[in-house]
């Protein structure tokens, strides 16, 4: 077996190729918030949160026009979004539906409580916030025991961080 990956590798960023390149900056900066960082031209865009050069990146160089990739096929099933704290997630979550967007889902996972949605492309898009670590489950023998339990999407939304008033 080979030595496991640092600790504190992360995944750093993410690239979709997509159909209509300003009706996804609408959905990723207009929706969920992110901001857009850097345009090249009409065909690719980068946004991030905080400043950071990009988390996304969204092109049109080889599907502009097309169709979502067919269900069944090989491919990206969803990114993950983390955000900070269950407020923050509330917030995302009355973004969503402000929007007039439909959830695919949400769930309790006992290490993390999880929404899901579909970006304007098909692509899947879950929204989650972890718990700290030492409240996850486990079983016995210290292995992870994850669930798949409904979420209280009313409780959450009651825990929304409150957008600052000027």
């Amino acid at each position: 077996m080979t030595a496991p990956i640092h600790p504190q590798a992360r995944i750093g960023h993410i690239h979709l190729k997509v159909s209509d390149l300003e009706r996804a900056i609408d959905f990723y900066s207009g929706v969920l918030g992110f901001e857009l960082q850097q345009r090249y031209g009409t065909q690719a865009a980068f946004l991030s949160a905080g400043g950071y050069h990009h988390h996304i990146g969204l092109n049109t160089w080889e599907s502009a026009g097309a169709g979502p990739v067919p269900r069944g096929y090989p491919g990206l099933y969803h990114t993950a979004f983390l955000y900070p704290d269950r407020a923050q997630l509330g917030d995302a979550l009355r973004r969503i539906l402000d929007a007039g967007l439909t959830l695919d889902g949400a769930a309790d996972h006992g290490v993390s409580e999880a929404i899901y949605l579909s970006d304007p492309d098909g692509n899947g898009v879950e929204l989650y916030w972890d718990r700290e670590e030492a409240a996850w489950p486990r079983e016995a023998n210290g292995m992870l025991q994850m669930q798949n339990a409904p979420l209280d999407l009313q409780a959450l939304l009651n825990d929304a961080a409150r957008p600052e008033t000027p």
